[in-house]
């Protein structure tokens, strides 16, 4: 066991017990943005770091990870509108009596998950892709230009289709965000951004491959 180890799961519960008190709940009621910049900044992020723990055995800072930090934030805020946009849209969608449903919590949970996992949702991935892989490129190739054109060029776009639209969305997504708009909205954030640091450690899991006797 590193001497981190233990810090970690300490890091994560007083980040969240920080961001559910009751003051900086009030808080993320009258600035949207702000609160889904810090919530995302600060979990997000360490699911990367225990990520890199896992595959790397040790704790290390991955290149430019200031600006993944910066980045989570700013998605942390579009996700947050995201969560506002689909949530009204659907329940004035059952209002209409466009969708059955009216009334059942479970179903308008549901739809307002599958609603925005198959449309916001990989614009989002995607667009985090391509940002990650333009800060791996600017780490390993310095001293020379990197353009977003690369960034594109290099993303493993048949991966990301075939497995994260194709099986993340459908099986751990919809269900995990059908669970998160159950909740109470002041939790709903970041309970999500605890699903991407869940997501994270399955994904590395399954990754893994059980070593071969020789």
């Amino acid at each position: 066991m590193k001497k981190f180890d233990l810090l970690w799961p300490l890091g994560v519960i007083a980040i969240v017990f920080c961001i559910t008190r009751e003051s900086f709940v009030e808080f993320a009621g009258n600035y949207l943005y702000i609160s889904g910049f810090v919530k995302f900044g600060l979990l997000a992020p360490m699911g990367e770091l225990l990520v890199i723990r896992m595959t790397k055995g040790d704790w290390k800072l991955s290149s430019g990870f200031i600006f993944r930090v910066i980045i989570w934030g700013i998605l942390g805020m579009g996700i947050a509108l995201a969560f506002k946009l689909f949530e009204y849209g659907v329940i004035a969608v059952l209002d209409k009596g466009l969708i059955f449903g009216q009334g059942n919590k479970i179903l308008t949970a549901f739809y307002i998950s599958a609603i925005m996992n198959l449309t916001f949702g990989p614009i989002m991935m995607g667009t985090h892709k391509i940002t990650d892989k333009f800060i791996d490129l600017k780490y390993e190739n310095k001293g020379k230009k990197v353009s977003i054109n690369d960034a594109v060029k290099a993303v493993d776009w048949h991966g990301f289709i075939t497995f994260v639209v194709f099986k993340t969305v459908p099986f751990f997504w919809i269900p995990a965000h059908t669970i998160v708009f159950l909740l109470p909205g002041e939790y709903r954030l970041v309970v999500a951004a605890l699903l991407s640091i869940a997501l994270g450690i399955l994904l590395t899991l399954a990754n893994k491959k059980p070593k071969t006797a020789k």
